[in-house]
């Protein structure tokens, strides 16, 4: 993807949403909290088909892009998981894939330096002292440091546990019941959020050194809201999972911070070069991979139940 492509993906703004789209997604908070099936992190599988039939009755062109792009979808899988949509879902998306597909521990998480890295930064940078941890119930917040670095070993513990798993299907048990328990669950955001950070500070030093740096990270960096990492934390990452969700850009920050390749089909993209696309464009070849579907950018549901090998 040329650096072109890349601002216009960034710079997209919602012309593409009718009127039937904004009416319906009015609506939408109501019905998410109308039973507990869908007050459920990640729902049950459906049927790809009857989902989009279900979403999608009318006959605008945006309903038809739909149609078509939910179709070319079920070519590779056969049933979708609705992702509970409170701007963490890029986030709960991607990590839910990850857990349950995980069949070994990340070099990353495996290292000592990355539970010392929380005192580190800190200790660095004092604005990050700013940064906006999710309360927990029932018992006051301790240092930063020890909160984050709490975060972080969750990650690790629950990463290894499910990758200790030979069975897909008691994976993916575990995994459910991981992400119905609240707390463990949003602790596990807290810490890719802060993985997402110091991806972000590495990328922005490694930029000032003159070091090669991947082309998003430039324009990470060149929005008015986040021209460095104190900003981003600030006005992107403190706000992800309460004012926002997951911009374009930061779906490649996030990919990196995972070590990660996330394929997305971007369903209003339909009939594009666009419909698939991956963060990064350019991946790793031993990074793995874990495959979304959006229909607008902003909220990710999980395809599940392949008919094929995904490739890239």
């Amino acid at each position: 993807m040329h650096i072109k492509d890349m601002e216009k993906l960034l710079s997209e703004e919602d012309m593409y949403r009718d009127a039937e789209e904004i009416e319906r997604e009015k609506v939408l908070p109501v019905c998410e909290t109308g039973s507990s099936e869908n007050k459920l992190s990640v729902a049950s599988e459906m049927d790809i088909l009857e989902y989009c039939q279900k979403e999608w009755r009318g006959n605008t062109p945006m309903a038809k892009c739909m149609k078509k792009g939910y179709e070319a979808v079920s070519q590779k899988f056969t049933s979708i998981r609705r992702v509970r949509g409170d701007n963490y879902c890029a986030v709960r998306a991607t990590l839910f894939q990850a857990l349950s597909q995980a069949s070994e521990l990340p070099e990353w998480l495996q290292s000592e330096e990355l539970m010392l890295l929380p005192e580190k930064l800190l200790s660095k940078y004092d604005w990050i002292r700013q940064w906006q941890l999710r309360p927990k119930l029932g018992r006051k917040m301790g240092e930063l440091s020890d909160e984050i670095k709490d975060c972080l070993m969750l990650l690790r513990k629950k990463w290894e546990s499910m990758s200790e798993m030979k069975s897909p299907v008691e994976r993916q048990a575990a995994c459910d019941e991981l992400f119905t328990n609240e707390e463990e669950e949003y602790s596990l955001y807290e810490a890719v959020k802060f993985l997402m950070l110091n991806t972000a500070i590495e990328l922005y030093n490694d930029d000032k050194k003159g070091r090669k740096v991947p082309v998003f990270s430039w324009l990470l960096f060149a929005r008015d809201s986040s021209s460095n990492p104190s900003q981003l934390m600030n006005n992107h990452l403190n706000q992800i999972g309460h004012t926002g969700g997951l911009e374009q850009v930061e779906m490649f920050l996030l990919a990196y911070a995972l070590q990660y390749t996330i394929k997305v089909y971007r369903l209003y993209k339909y009939s594009t070069d666009e419909f698939i696309t991956l963060y990064p464009n350019d991946p790793e070849q031993n990074w793995p991979v874990v495959t979304l579907i959006t229909e607008d950018d902003r909220h990710y549901n999980i395809p599940v139940r392949m008919c094929e090998e995904t490739s890239l």
